[in-house]
């Protein structure tokens, strides 16, 4: 049979042909076809002859055509034929299908559809006939649909839509998206299919997810691009969040709970990362189209949405093939700093933390994708170290005034910039671990920056090459030559940026041997320059190598513990070299320092600085650096033959040119080196003693114990004389010359400060040295005497004229921890053996102010760079102990000793001891919360600990709002007794520290705690019921108030009150009416209201405006949210819904102090300017909000809200008209003041001048606020228009526009003016009449 149908439909004989095919049943031809199919054999010829024996034109060919059409896609979805064979019946059946007529069309489309419900399309080879099929039928002009009818096109959308509300096989689900991309398809009909596709990849396996998406990318060139990114994105970003929940689970139940692998996750998002990158380069409208998107994301809605980890990589893969549509890495940029900006001042909010919910850090999304982009995403790693060293070049720290830059210590991250910068490091860091193949360009670009930008401050980049040396040591090994390289550029550096890099690297230089021959290479050269910063550095150089070259046998102390050292670098220098070598490298370097003391005295002052820490680090050099000392002492400064000859220091000077604090302090700098010193040389030598050492090296202690007692005896002969010597043996005296004008006068300034600095170190040795014996503080309280002498008679001299800089005092030499020491001493120490000596220096007031002034200036250096000077200034965990005690003893000194006491006993000139302490109080509570953060439970826990138990017990125990509310209560307690006495009693300086370290201290709370809310009703309390007329301290309790109130809820209700109070004591703009008073704040008065009350009210007023117009722009982007993704909407609706009620509630409450606030009669000024301002804002902002609604009447047709036509009435009726009055009233004060200055015949023409440009500058900004009112019912209309909702019926315009100031006008009338008053002067009468009664105002 088959050769006869071959034979007949080569012969062209139809007819013989479709009587033969009559003859065959349909299970018959089916049998034939698939034999024939199975075998491979010519099953296109077999095809063609049944379908030319098959003609469309009779009823019987149509059905043999469609039972063909119906076996032939069961065979291709059987899986039993070969590829070519399905592709040639596939193919065949294809060219045929526009021949069949509708009816035939609709039923094979429907066999289609009930196939892929039912799922029985498996692999999917069928699918390439069915697009024809809907394309034929999209064709046909009518088909017949139930009982009506319907167009092709019309058919085909329903087909598609039905096709798409069905259930899909999740393996088939590929084959479906590559099938519709041949299918045409209107904008809606691909809708649907899209929406289909995207709503099934949470049902496939995610290794089936990246081929989907590359079909779905194809697709996408038909339109709906946008859709397509938006559930890629979305899809990943849930996977990512549901990834992150379960290993949260899994780390608190201890037990591996994983849906999906993580290594297998972010593999995929790679490959799809890859496939969207592919497209975009096929696409450019793809790429547009997806950085509009993230664009607008981030803007307007929260940006850390668009910087997860997968949409991150898609911005970076994409810079190069969209930058000149669009600024890609510079949004990028816009976009983090935003995010931590909006983090920010949400944080500083109750009132926006209540209504939008906190956003993820972007720190942690982008540290993530540089974590996840070890599984295959090697294409983004180039654009995680890009955008690192921009983030750190963009947004590192700037110079301040004098190219200084404050970046030592412990600052905590506080601005954006700052924290932007930070993550730009941790994105180097972390790459720098985890991509090998990219570790020598960031570590050559890192060494670039350090040395080519020397001018700028690099410190962080200083602290990133710290970082990565202690992370990977062994790995900078590799790549020495680098660092090598680097070394040649020390001699040009500054001299802190060399410190830094030399610290940074120093864990290296225990490893290479070539990288340290070099840097002694360089070190030598530098000592040898002609430029002063580079022998500096190399004294800086030559001292770090020798704190950490330990020669064999120094003793291991906890004071030798490096401040920079590695985890990873364990192994000591002894292992690599012989001690023989090793002491003689030490000993050369000591040589080559030697030669340093002959040179200036900025070199010779970092020696005496350094040599302590190399000490303290490197014992068995102790004979050597104390040889030295002696020797330097013994012939540069002293007398040894005239031991009773006064004055006991020669003092050199050995530039004018040179002067500066560093440099007059020479002097006293080197006794305070010897001091310090041998303080701790003899603290060695009993620790050897105790360990019983053997007789040789006791006989070696006895040798060294002559220079000891030397050095000794020499500080007590310079006691002895310092004390004995007399200003004039200094020639010194109140007679002397101290200004900056004279060398003269500068010499006396360099000698003043240099006795002072001596007589400071004496003190300090002597105290020491004592041990509380009543002979040796008699000779500190001689030397402080010395010392005061000097001090005053440079703070007198200071007083006297502007051009004198000796006002501001010299950094004292004593030590933070003899600060501790001498304080505990003097207020504390209550051992009776003791009492008897430390009278002495009790019995003077003036030594334990300096004292007390010592401790502040300490603090307030620790606060301001982390550090302070002297011995373990840079120690961090001495200088918090040190800081403890200081602050426990001042703590005890203010609370023990009432300032009403010391008061009433005072004759001496200056500050009290009381308020000294109450400043260093301050000062250290502050220095706490900024440098120690992480400490703070030890630091309350010490303030609170008894005599000798500040290390028992453990931080965990410590609870810090207990602890808060105990010191607070305590301060609470003098502020109230400062307030409760009389008014002549009051001290505001005392009252206004109290206030701020109220405030300070208050900041350990938790502003949801009962103890925070107690706080603030007490301070409240006091600003209602304090009626004192000090306006600093007004300012301080009222700053106090709002920090508060802003943290617990909005401050508006407050604002209201007060602008209520101003209005009553300062009287209405109209005269003839009466205000009532109302008196909700007695701090209010007549001399606080303006402009110190006021002024502060409006900073606030700013700040409320501020959180409104955020709020109104996420608003914006949440429309733009609910539009894109309707099924997520309901929750985000009454979110939105929440925050428009509650935006509108504190607009409508700020209008109404506003309403108080335009009616008062305020002087001309600051108030007048603040307050246009604030209105100028304040219409701007309602302008915003009216746009919001008509963004909101156009893209989801709601009605208007009740409350914010409420809010419209108001701003009619209580604001745009008290607008325009004051604004009269503004003109009117202004006009008299011009009239007061021109009929000042005296001033002249020079005062007019200078009135009328007040005039000007003070009303620049009515045509502002004009243009804002404007501008808010223009819109207004438009609203009203789009709502339906007749808006402007509340707002009455006003005729009064025209208030610019005419200068040619205003000369013209005020010439006219002065010509009717001399003119009226003969003709003016008494005519007393009767006032008009004031209108009495509520």
């Amino acid at each position: 049979m088959e050769q006869k149908i071959a034979s007949f439909a080569t012969c062209d004989n139809t007819e013989e042909l479709r009587q033969c095919l009559q003859k065959l049943k349909e299970n018959e031809l089916s049998e034939m076809i698939t034999q024939n199919a199975l075998k491979g054999r010519d099953i296109g010829a077999l095809l063609r002859a049944i379908l030319k024996g098959s003609p469309c034109s009779l009823h019987e060919g149509i059905q043999r055509r469609l039972h063909v059409y119906k076996h032939c896609v069961q065979l291709a979805e059987s899986g039993d034929l070969q590829m070519e064979v399905v592709s040639e019946i596939i193919g065949l059946l294809m060219l045929e299908t526009h021949q069949l007529p509708g009816p035939a069309l609709v039923e094979l489309a429907s066999l289609y559809v009930d196939a892929i419900k039912e799922g029985s399309i498996s692999n999917g080879k069928s699918l390439e006939l069915f697009p024809t099929v809907l394309t034929a039928l999209s064709a046909e002009e009518s088909l017949a649909y139930g009982k009506g009818q319907l167009s092709g096109e019309e058919y085909k959308k329903q087909l598609i839509n039905s096709l798409c509300s069905s259930r899909w096989d999740p393996q088939a689900v590929i084959h479906f998206t590559s099938m519709f991309r041949d299918v045409p398809l209107s904008a809606e009909e691909l809708q649907f299919v899209m929406d289909k596709v995207i709503r099934m990849f949470s049902k496939l396996d995610l290794q089936e997810i990246p081929p989907l998406v590359y079909q779905l990318l194809l697709l996408s060139a038909k339109g709906g691009k946008k859709r397509v990114l938006e559930g890629i994105i979305a899809f990943f970003s849930q996977q990512d969040e549901k990834q992150k929940e379960e290993q949260k689970d899994s780390e608190s139940l201890e037990v591996e709970i994983a849906s999906v692998p993580r290594d297998q996750l972010h593999h995929v998002e790679g490959t799809v990362i890859l496939h969207v990158v592919f497209a975009v380069k096929l696409d450019h409208e793809l790429g547009r189209e997806l950085v509009k998107y993230m664009k607008v994301s981030a803007l307007l809605r929260a940006p850390v949405i668009t910087l997860s980890c997968l949409n991150w990589c898609l911005w970076w893969d994409l810079r190069h093939l969209v930058a000149s549509l669009f600024q890609v890495f510079d949004f990028l940029k816009i976009a983090i700093v935003k995010s931590f900006k909006d983090s920010q001042f949400q944080q500083g909010s109750k009132f926006l933390q209540e209504l939008v919910p906190q956003q993820c850090c972007v720190s942690e999304i982008i540290l993530e994708t540089v974590k996840n982009s070890v599984f295959g995403w090697d294409h983004v790693t180039q654009g995680l170290v890009e955008l690192g060293f921009t983030l750190m070049d963009s947004f590192g720290p700037r110079a301040g005034p004098g190219g200084k830059t404050n970046e030592i210590g412990l600052n905590p991250l506080k601005t954006p910039a700052q924290q932007v910068c930070k993550l730009g490091a941790d994105v180097l860091l972390q790459t720098f671990k985890v991509h090998e193949p990219i570790r020598s360009e960031i570590l050559e670009q890192v060494l670039n920056r350090v040395v080519m930008k020397a001018a700028s401050p690099i410190t962080h980049f200083i602290d990133l090459l710290s970082d990565i040396v202690v992370s990977a040591p062994l790995i900078l090994l590799n790549n020495s030559s680098k660092v090598i390289e680097a070394f040649d550029h020390l001699i040009y550096l500054p001299l802190s940026t060399v410190q830094g890099l030399l610290k940074a690297i120093q864990p290296l230089l225990k490893f290479s041997m070539s990288m340290k021959d070099s840097l002694i290479l360089v070190l030598r050269k530098a000592m040898f320059s002609s430029q002063l910063d580079a022998r500096k550095s190399a004294v800086a150089g030559f001292l770090l190598l020798l704190k950490n070259f330990k020669v064999l046998g120094s003793l291991a102390s906890s004071q030798c513990s490096q401040a920079i050292g590695a985890s990873q670098v364990q192994a000591d220098v002894h292992m690599r070299y012989n001690s023989a070598a090793n002491e003689a490298f030490c000993l050369e370097i000591l040589g080559s320092l030697r030669r340093c003391l002959s040179q200036q005295a900025d070199v010779r002052l970092m020696l005496y600085e350094g040599f302590y820490d190399v000490l303290r680090r490197n014992s068995q050099l102790s004979n050597s650096v104390l040889q030295t000392l002696l020797s330097q002492v013994s012939e540069l400064h002293f007398e040894w033959n005239k031991k009773g000859v006064s004055p006991p220091l020669i003092l050199f000077i050995y530039s004018l040119k040179e002067r500066g604090d560093r440099f007059r302090l020479q002097q006293a700098h080197l006794l305070c080196c010897v001091h310090h010193c041998l303080g701790w040389y003899k603290d060695l030598v009993l620790q050897r003693q105790d360990k019983a050492e053997e007789e040789e090296e006791e006989e070696e202690e006895d040798d060294e114990a002559g220079f000891q007692q030397e050095m000794e005896e020499m500080m007590d002969s310079i006691t002895r004389r310092m004390i004995k010597s007399e200003l004039e043996d200094f020639e010194l005296d109140k007679s002397a010359d101290f200004s900056t004008a004279s060398s003269v006068g500068v010499k006396n300034t360099i000698y003043a400060i240099l006795v002072m600095g001596v007589c400071e170190v004496l003190m300090e040795y002597n105290f020491t040295r004592g041990n509380y014996s009543k002979n040796r503080l008699e000779d500190v309280l001689g030397l402080f005497n010395c010392y005061h002498k000097l001090s005053e008679i440079l703070k007198e001299k200071a007083g006297k004229g502007k051009t004198s800089s000796v006002g501001k005092t010299a950094r004292s030499l004593l030590s933070l921890g003899f600060v501790s020491t001498l304080l505990t001493a003097l207020f504390r120490d209550n051992t009776l053996s003791r009492e008897e000596s430390l009278s002495v220096l009790r019995s003077s007031n003036e030594f334990m102010r300096y004292a007390v002034s010592v401790a502040l200036q300490k603090i307030q250096q620790l606060e301001e760079t982390g550090q302070t000077d002297g011995p373990d200034g840079q120690h961090a965990e001495k200088t918090f102990r040190y800081l403890c005690e200081i602050t426990k003893v001042l703590l005890w000194r203010y609370t023990s000793i009432p300032s009403a006491v010391e008061e009433s006993s005072k004759k001496e000139k200056g500050k009290t001891i009381s308020l000294l302490c109450l400043e260093g109080l301050l000062k250290a509570f502050s220095a706490v919360q900024l440098r120690y953060q992480h400490k703070i439970k030890h630091f309350l826990r010490a303030l609170g600990a008894k005599e000798n138990d500040e290390e028992e017990g453990g931080d965990e125990d410590v609870n810090i709002t207990e602890k808060a509310v105990f010191h607070i209560r305590q301060f609470q307690r003098s502020l109230v007794n400062q307030l409760s006495g009389a008014e002549e009693d009051f001290h505001s300086k005392e009252a206004q520290l109290l206030v701020n370290i109220l405030s300070s201290l208050s900041k350990l709370l938790d502003p949801s705690s009962q103890q925070f809310v107690q706080v603030l009703t007490s301070t409240v309390k006091i600003c209602k019921e304090s009626t004192l007329e000090d306006v600093q301290f007004c300012r301080s309790l009222l700053t106090m108030l709002f920090s508060l109130q802003v943290l617990h809820k909005s401050p508006v209700g407050l604002l209201r009150e007060f602008a209520q109070d101003i209005h009553g004591l300062l009287g209405d703009i109209d005269q003839d009416v009466e205000v009532e008073k109302q008196s909700h704040f007695n701090i209010v008065n007549t001399k606080t209201a303006a402009p110190t009350v006021t002024l502060l009210v409006l900073v606030q007023v700013e700040k409320v405006l501020e959180e409104a117009d955020w709020l109104i722009t996420k608003l914006k982007g949440q429309l733009g949210s609910e539009k894109a993704s309707p099924e997520d909407s309901s929750q985000a609706v009454k979110q939105r819904l929440q925050a428009e009620k509650a935006v509108t509630m504190q607009l409508g409450t700020l209008l109404v102090g506003f309403h108080e606030l335009i009616q008062t009669a305020f002087p001309s000024g600051s108030c007048v300017d603040t307050l246009l301002k604030e209105l100028t804002k304040t219409y701007t902002i309602l302008t915003s909000l009216v746009k919001y609604y008509l963004q909101v009447c156009t893209n989801h047709a709601d009605d208007l809200p009740a409350r914010f036509e409420k809010l419209v009435k108001l701003s009619g009726s209580h604001l745009t008209p008290q607008c325009y009055a004051f604004i009269t009233y503004v003109q009117n004060i202004q006009n008299e003041s011009l009239s007061f200055a021109g009929g000042k015949k005296k001033t002249g023409e020079a005062a007019t001048a200078a009135a009328s440009a007040k005039v000007l500058r003070e009303t620049k900004q009515i045509p502002n606020l004009i243009f804002a009112i404007e501008q808010y019912e223009k819109f207004l209309i438009h609203l009203s228009k789009k709502s339906k909702v007749n808006l402007m019926q509340y707002m009455k315009l006003s005729t009064s526009r025209d208030f610019r100031i005419n200068a040619t006008t205003l000369d013209a009338a005020l010439q006219e003016k002065e010509v009717e008053e001399s003119e009226s002067v003969e003709d003016h009468t008494d005519n007393n009449q009767q006032p008009k009664k004031k209108r009495r105002k509520k």
